[in-house]
């Protein structure tokens, strides 16, 4: 199974929220289309793989898109945010609505950032409480 990709020098793991920038021709204009959303599969060995991205539009309708890795039209894909996911297919995002369906663990990027260390420093404490009692002893 493929669970990650190289594309350009930039490595895209299922699970992670891409941005992918599409040139598009329409008669003699040629523009960039931006597509953002989460990798839920790759598919295909060598020079053969897809990537299915999926994001959530407006009124919560769930868009799919799919691209060869190879396709000369797509120019920069971006990694927005690193995601920590089990499976190799997210296909059951498909069945989640809202937030639910965006809901990936974060992944952390760098693995020195893995194991920080916070010092805390203990003050010692000087100060004594005296409390005085007054007792009435009425006989």
């Amino acid at each position: 199974m493929a669970n990650k990709i190289e594309f350009k020098n930039t490595i895209v793991n299922v699970g992670d929220t891409i941005r992918v920038h599409q040139n598009i021709k329409e008669d003699k204009k040629e523009r960039s289309q931006v597509f953002e959303g989460i990798v839920i599969a790759i598919k295909g060995k060598a020079e053969g793989k897809s990537i299915t991205v999926r994001r959530i539009a407006t009124g919560n309708i769930g868009v799919e898109r799919i691209w060869p890795i190879n396709t000369p039209h797509i120019t920069k894909v971006e990694v927005k945010r690193k995601g920590k996911v089990k499976r190799a297919k997210l296909y059951y995002l498909r069945k989640r609505i809202g937030k639910k369906a965006t809901r990936v663990k974060k992944g952390i990027t760098n693995k020195t950032q893995e194991k920080e260390e916070v010092k805390v420093e203990k003050k010692p404490i000087n100060e004594k409480k005296t409390s005085e009692k007054k007792t009435d002893n009425k006989k």
